[in-house]
């Protein structure tokens, strides 16, 4: 890498359900199509349009599990029975590139990625009220009222854990949420963590000036 070519971001992206997240993800990644994704490894059997090694790594349960206890995944979890992780190494690799990784996961693979990824960035984006949230959860005529509920307390157990995050956007304003995310974004691109050694080959010149 050159000095001047910055490392890439780890920009990560949580939310509880109907906060908002998709939409705004959408956006960022049409404005900015520099972000990356790692393909994943998942347990579950590959779909009639999906393909090995470009959608996922389609591995047994038996790889992933030998997989996770040699901490080769940077982030994993289990979804509805089956496993899902980001491969650590090829994660550096792009970011190592210059090229921004993006993460839409949960809380769980949030925390996993503060310790495998350190200089990540962690955005949680809030609903305005509990109120706000269980009425656009309702507007989506997608839920039980079962469902409704465990939805809005898993969005509590969540929204605890948010104080750890560098972020918090809250979507009140569907525009203005999405002017915070494209502001965080590109503030954290100027961070000078990305670029360590441009100082440094800047003061060599006028080191050189002074020889």
């Amino acid at each position: 890498m050159s000095s001047q070519q910055r490392s890439g971001i780890a920009l990560v992206i949580c939310a509880p359900s109907g906060a908002g997240k998709t939409t705004l993800i959408k956006r960022l990644i049409k404005e900015f199509p520099r972000f990356s994704f790692s393909v994943s490894c998942t347990t579950r059997k590959p779909r009639s349009n999906e393909e090995q090694d470009i959608d996922y790594d389609f591995i047994t349960k038996k790889e992933f599990s030998w997989r996770r206890d040699a901490g080769y995944f940077a982030e994993w979890a289990e979804v509805h029975g089956h496993f899902y992780g980001t491969p650590l190494e090829a994660t550096r690799a792009l970011l190592s590139q210059g090229r921004d990784v993006l993460f839409d996961i949960d809380v769980q693979g949030a925390s996993q990625l503060r310790r495998t990824i350190p200089g990540a960035r962690l955005i949680f984006i809030l609903p305005p009220s509990r109120r706000e949230l269980e009425r656009r959860l309702k507007e989506r005529r997608t839920e039980t009222p079962e469902s409704l509920r465990q939805r809005l307390i898993t969005a509590g157990t969540e929204m605890m854990q948010a104080y750890w995050f560098n972020t918090w956007i809250v979507n009140d304003d569907l525009e203005r949420a999405w002017e915070e995310l494209r502001a965080e974004y590109i503030a954290a691109s100027l961070s000078p963590s990305l670029r360590p050694a441009f100082v440094n080959s800047l003061l060599e010149e006028w080191a050189d000036d002074n020889a």
